[in-house]
């Protein structure tokens, strides 16, 4: 029972639920729900989809994450940092069409869950840490770039035919320079924009809901759809979501795979991010890998009924939490909200302008643009901040799913390079300062005759062995003659592997053709056995591995007869 619980984070609460709660719950949901029908049909329309598909998509991940999620206040749901992602995968498949482009999102809503709940099982939580923050900023602010760019053709009122962000601002410009820009609903736009940014950091005044609500009812009641050709987003269809099963053709697989497999890379980010920010905030603990599973049970059962991929939202959740929520109830109380406005009133927002969700998409698109800690970065690590641009650059340019593989491969490229060309150092003892150090840090650190000490900062293992014993064979060749022992200071050597072990018993027998004796000092235990098994320490000599540096210097003294004063010793007489 324990280990189904476990995996339903929801019911576990539902047990300890707390009278004093509800009401709190209650409220908190019903102000949520306020918030969420608007945002979420204006991201469903910047994914390139109907309305009515972003009120789906809303209803059910919060009903599933209430159940699934670890994290009792998140807010699931459409999310600005998507669109740019599922936009670019169904408008060149879909050919105009909105029940294709949503067949089509609706799958990659299912590869997102199905690849989440698999990565979670299997406790892969950690994988978007791989992702370093400069290239989390770069593709981000790259896709905030595209969403907005996106987004413009509809607050000037007008539609664009172009595939790419640059492609699009050339379209763009040409469309307002031929006179086509609809200017009451650009105004309308504009002043709903305004509106959103002037009052985002208000606690009592929810921005979103007062610049859409006055913009629909401005349209409604001057009739400024058919008085000035204002588009509006029409009567939604009456009903709630029904199961269905998304088919898609052959020609469509690979690129809704790769777009799926985004969305669920830079969703898991985002979402482990807020859910640890909440988490300490609360004073409670968040498990990463069952925040993994509720976010693909999310978003899978979202691809099933009718939905697109979702995330959590960093700009929901805080409504949740100023309005008193306490549990996923909050959640279960906002779905249940909108499922009664599509059941009784569908026609309440018939005249919301276009106009108006365009401006709530580019004011979220606005605060995904990172600049101060790029500035920041600049500052402390120069080649870091090339790459947040090179990737903000590359999704820019290329679109978001070539530029989100683009930043995944250079995130790849990056760690590999860390590992194969660690840091290394011949050390020395500097006058004054306790134990052996870089010589290249410390110029004057004496080095004691016939002896290299020579340190690997990193595991040592296939991709970096040979340099590990070129790096090696030049500390030697660069040393005072004759060398008799090469001491490897490898406490910062975590793993090794078949590979290693093997170059370091070539590397052995070729310093032993020279006179020389390879030993190691501070080896960890676990490596120590791999080193065992693999038979080093019977080629080696057991005693050839030294608990410290300090005892490998002492052995090493006294079994070659060497004079040596060490500084302590000069200050000790």
């Amino acid at each position: 029972m324990k280990h189904w619980i476990h995996w339903l984070p929801g019911l576990d609460t539902l047990r300890r639920y707390e009278t004093a709660w509800l009401p709190h719950d209650i409220f908190a949901g019903i102000v949520l729900a306020t918030m969420l029908v608007p945002v979420g049909i204006a991201y469903a329309v910047a994914s390139g989809l109907p309305g009515i598909y972003g009120l789906y998509a809303t209803i059910v991940p919060l009903l599933v994450y209430a159940l699934f999620g670890p994290s009792r206040i998140l807010v699931l749901g459409p999310d600005s940092a998507l669109a740019g992602v599922i936009l670019g995968v169904v408008t060149p498949l879909s050919g105009g069409d909105p029940l294709r482009a949503a067949t089509l999102a609706g799958m990659m809503a299912i590869v997102s869950g199905m690849v989440c709940i698999l990565a979670g099982i299997v406790r892969l939580g950690f994988v978007t840490e791989l992702l370093s923050k400069p290239i989390r900023h770069g593709y981000m602010n790259g896709i905030a770039l595209t969403v907005l760019i996106s987004q413009l053709p509809k607050l000037f009122g007008f539609s664009i035919e172009s595939e790419g962000p640059l492609r699009s601002l050339w379209a763009i410009a040409s469309a307002i320079l031929e006179g086509r820009t609809n200017w009451v609903a650009f105004g309308i736009g504009l002043a709903t924009l305004i509106v959103i940014l002037l009052l985002k950091n208000s606690k009592r005044m929810p921005g979103i809901l007062i610049a859409v609500v006055g913009a629909t009812v401005v349209v409604g009641a001057l009739d400024l759809g058919a008085l000035y050709g204002v588009k509006v987003l029409g009567p939604l269809p009456e009903g709630l979501p029904g199961f269905v099963v998304p088919w898609i053709g052959y020609g469509d697989i690979f690129p809704v795979l790769i777009g799926g497999c985004a969305i669920a890379l830079v969703s898991f980010a985002d979402t482990s991010v807020l859910s640890r920010a909440y988490a300490a905030r609360l004073g409670s603990r968040v498990d990463a890998n069952q925040e993994m599973v509720g976010l693909g049970a999310a978003n899978l059962a979202t691809g099933f009924f009718q939905g697109f991929p979702i995330s959590s939202s960093s700009s929901r959740t805080p409504v949740a939490e100023a309005a008193g929520a306490c549990t996923q109830l909050t959640s279960v109380v906002g779905a249940l909200a909108i499922a009664l406005l599509l059941l009784a009133a569908p026609n309440l927002l018939r005249h919301l302008p276009t106009a108006a969700l365009a401006a709530v998409v580019i004011a979220a698109a606005i605060g995904l643009i990172e600049v101060a800690d790029l500035k920041r970065i600049y500052r402390i690590q120069r080649w870091e901040f090339w790459l947040a641009i090179v990737c903000f650059v590359g999704v820019a340019v290329l679109g978001v799913i070539p530029g989100i593989g683009l930043a995944i491969g250079i995130a790849i490229a990056e760690f590999l390079w860390d590992a194969w060309r660690p840091h290394s150092a011949v050390l020395g003892r500097a006058h004054g300062v306790k134990g052996y150090h870089d010589i290249t840090r410390y110029p004057d650190a004496r080095r004691i005759p016939g002896l290299v000490l020579f340190r690997w900062d990193a595991p040592l293992f296939f991709a970096n062995a040979e340099f590990f014993k070129e790096r090696v064979l030049d500390a030697v060749a660069t040393s005072p003659p004759p060398v008799r022992w090469l001491v490897v200071a490898a406490e910062p050597v975590t793993s090794v592997d078949v590979t290693a072990c093997d170059m370091v018993a070539e590397l052995d027998q070729a310093l032993h053709a020279q006179g020389i004796e390879l030993c190691f000092a501070e080896l960890k235990d676990p490596v120590k056995d791999k080193l065992k098994r693999f038979g080093l320490f019977e080629q080696l000599g057991e005693n050839y591995f030294f608990p410290t540096i300090g005892v490998a210097v002492s052995h090493y003294l006294e079994t070659n007869n060497v004079e040596w004063e060490d500084w302590e010793d000069q200050t000790k007489g």
